[in-house]
């Protein structure tokens, strides 16, 4: 079996949420900067940053939906070994004692 290292482990919950939160509100400055263009372009132009302000939150949703990608999934141990001197687990299958 490979000895797995700590570099191989995915990130944690919290620290992909907050990646994920991170690229989310990005997108949405943008969105914004897109609105407040509209106020001042004019003609063929108006249309970049209006199709931006449109097409944009649907591209954020998914970019914030999408966890990142796993390198490796966690091995579990092979097996447990009781310590000398412990009492084996009890058997709760309705097995007497």
């Amino acid at each position: 079996m490979k000895q797995q290292s700590i570099t191989d482990l995915p990130p944690s919950p919290g620290d992909e949420r907050h990646t994920r939160m991170v690229k989310y509100a990005i997108a949405m400055t943008v969105r914004v900067i897109c609105i407040v263009l509209m106020l001042f372009l004019q003609g063929w132009w108006l249309v970049l940053p209006a199709i931006g302000a449109i097409v944009l939150p649907y591209f954020a949703v998914i970019l914030a939906s999408v966890g990142s990608p796993t390198k490796s999934v966690a091995n579990r141990p092979g097996g447990v070994v009781a310590l000398p001197g412990s009492r084996a687990p009890r058997d709760f299958g309705g097995r007497p004692e």
